[in-house]
């Protein structure tokens, strides 16, 4: 595998950059940290990306030991990309870039796509220190889960929770408003932009 492009400084930012700066590779790592994806259903959820450049870069990002392949037991036998260790740790990472780039997110463009597992890492920031456990999110888009507070890491995945311990039903406009602090979860609940089943805790 021929050497990728180097910013050959002798820094902790540039090595990171060397490995995640690239095009797609942070919105991949998005994508992946919701679960093991099929090549099919990543070139699905990042409208844009060309079939030579996703596969050229999960081949990158394998050889950096960011991502790995393994082929699913029948009768699924279909292969798919999950994160390794290393590339679960760039969580924290894209929530930061979230929290940096929130004010910047007006309302969509007519361009736009939107998926709804997209407001999980701003979500996270939102929900932190206000409900906690496994909680679903619906939005017209479509469902995701996320575990917020108590013990154990932060996550999310795409689909329906198995088991969650809230539900949260909202859109797109308050997840933004959320991720923004233009609105606590509270105000939301009280504004009827948010419902939330009775078992959640919810913080002013």
């Amino acid at each position: 595998m021929p050497r990728r492009r180097s910013y050959d400084q002798y820094c902790s930012a540039a090595r990171a950059l060397d490995a995640v700066g690239d095009r797609w590779t942070l919105l991949i790592v998005r994508e992946l940290l919701a679960g093991p994806r099929r090549y099919t259903d990543l070139h699905a959820d990042l409208p844009g990306v060309s079939t030579d450049m996703l596969a050229g870069r999960l081949k990158e990002m394998e050889g950096a030991a960011l991502v790995t392949r393994r082929r699913l037991p029948p009768p699924v036998s279909a292969y798919v990309y999950e994160l390794t260790p290393r590339g679960r740790d760039l969580l924290s990472v894209l929530r930061a870039l979230a929290e940096w780039g929130a004010p910047a997110l007006e309302e969509p463009r007519p361009t736009d796509a939107v998926r709804a597992h997209w407001f999980a890492i701003p979500l996270l920031g939102a929900l932190e220190g206000v409900v906690t456990g496994v909680v679903q999110v619906t939005l017209d888009e479509g469902a995701f889960h996320l575990r917020v507070g108590g013990e154990g890491a932060a996550w999310y995945a795409d689909g329906p929770a198995e088991a969650p311990d809230a539900h949260l039903h909202t859109d797109t406009a308050t997840c933004r408003a959320l991720a923004n602090g233009e609105l606590t979860l509270a105000e939301a609940v009280a504004a009827g932009r948010a419902r939330l089943d009775e078992t959640v805790r919810v913080a002013g």
